[in-house]
């Protein structure tokens, strides 16, 4: 480590030690807890660490600072998972979805295919993107797009492995 990233690390550290009560008492009326207030402060100082040339030429880094908190906090809360309002949810039955096995079946499938294959059935039929959508994001044209999910269809359905699923691309087996 040099003499400039030393200098740097104990300005960070002069800095921390003088806001870290500032910025946990904010932090804490925020969080409502305080290991959520300790854990929000040190994703913030975090982020000010990697910035702390922006930071320091700011004309007040305390204020910079805890807006990067404030940005924080706001990030978490909007990760949070959803609130209900209701204690219980009725009994209702689980939704209808793929089997496991025949999901892991496909995968392996899909896995035996050549890359551009494999990139093209995946961008037309999981992602649902159109053709060119598809040949924007492999940066190829709409006829190879075309050309490479066709064949890429026609090994899947000619896959052993893949006999007992119901379709492969849209027709039935």
């Amino acid at each position: 480590m040099g003499a400039h990233e030393t200098a740097r690390d104990e300005e960070f550290r002069a800095f921390t030690g003088s806001a870290w009560s500032r910025l946990l008492r904010t932090a804490y009326l925020l969080a409502g807890d305080r290991h959520g207030a300790e854990d929000l402060v040190q994703q913030a100082l975090e982020r000010a660490y990697v910035h702390w040339n922006k930071v320091r030429a700011a004309d007040d880094p305390n204020a910079y600072v805890r807006r990067i908190l404030i940005n924080e906090h706001a990030r978490r809360f909007r990760r949070r998972p959803a609130e209900y309002l209701v204690e219980a949810f009725p009994d209702r039955p689980a939704p209808a979805g793929p089997d496991p096995d025949d999901r892991a079946v496909l995968l392996t499938a899909l896995a035996a295919l050549p890359p551009r294959q494999r990139e093209a059935v995946v961008l037309r039929y999981w992602e649902d993107l159109s053709e060119s959508q598809a040949a924007a994001a492999m940066n190829c044209s709409v006829g190879t797009v075309k050309s490479q999910a066709a064949r890429g269809l026609a090994k899947l359905r000619e896959s052993s492995s893949l006999n007992g699923l119901t379709s492969i691309g849209g027709s039935s087996r």
